[in-house]
């Protein structure tokens, strides 16, 4: 009996020390890039807009939570995160093994094949490393992008940049001969100005396990509360009209 109500004390403070150490979700801070468009980018006014920040919002609605946005250069967002600068990260941020290692991803919110972006008149129709040998290829650094060159085209030229604004002036400026870039991110590109100079080359190349929200490993609680709003917007239409918004097709993920 002793035992028993030993093992029933012990129960119960453990069950009060679990509810002290519980975090309070109710104000989150949200980290992003802002050089990411049409996914998260500054308007004219210095506002934060883009797909990522709709979804966030609405999540943050789901979990009637009070949301505030960080903007972070995309080579420390996760330090910043791990270091507390912000709890989340919804900066189109691909899931891979590689990053699980340090941080936890929410289930995805979308998906997006990647695919190459070459001058006009080029030439280039056939984007494998056999066919681009001898060609400078360009990417944004810690991205899926880079890590598929560095794997997949060994010993090739590769520039890589801190931004994807970088990689883009240095093509149209014919400093380089491809990017790789996702391809709603280079679709949107070639529809300004300064990507009039360029085209889609070869296929489309999917890679990743689709884009999810970041939080640190021992935020388990906040990563479950995100993914089931995600399946809530997803279920009540809200993230429907929200790809509506920016893309003619679906990118949601299964």
């Amino acid at each position: 009996m002793m035992l028993k109500k030993l093992a029933l004390a012990a129960a119960a403070f453990l069950a009060i020390a679990a509810q002290a150490e519980a975090k309070d979700w109710s104000k989150i801070r949200i980290g992003t890039e802002g050089a990411y468009p049409p996914f998260n980018f500054f308007d004219s006014d210095k506002q934060l807009q883009g797909f990522d920040i709709d979804i966030a919002k609405a999540v943050c609605d789901k979990l009637k939570a009070e949301c505030t946005f960080v903007a972070q250069d995309w080579d420390g967002i996760i330090p910043a995160l791990q270091a507390g600068k912000f709890d989340a990260i919804f900066a189109s941020m691909s899931i891979t093994d590689e990053r699980k290692k340090v941080v936890d991803f929410s289930r995805p919110y979308y998906n997006t094949p990647s695919a190459f972006i070459a001058a006009k008149g080029s030439g280039i129709t056939d984007v494998s490393a056999d066919a681009l040998k001898g060609k400078t290829l360009g990417a944004q650094s810690s991205t899926i992008q880079s890590g598929y060159l560095e794997q997949d085209y060994p010993g090739f030229d590769l520039k890589l940049y801190p931004t994807q604004d970088e990689v883009y002036l240095d093509l149209a400026s014919g400093r380089i001969d491809a990017l790789f870039v996702d391809k709603v991110v280079g679709m949107d590109w070639l529809k300004t100005t300064d990507g009039s100079c360029c085209e889609v080359v070869g296929k489309d190349i999917p890679l990743g396990g689709g884009v999810g929200a970041a939080v640190r490993k021992d935020d388990a609680d906040l990563r479950d509360a995100i993914s089931k709003a995600i399946l809530e917007i997803k279920a009540d239409g809200t993230y429907d009209k929200l790809n509506a918004k920016y893309f003619p097709f679906s990118i949601w993920i299964d």
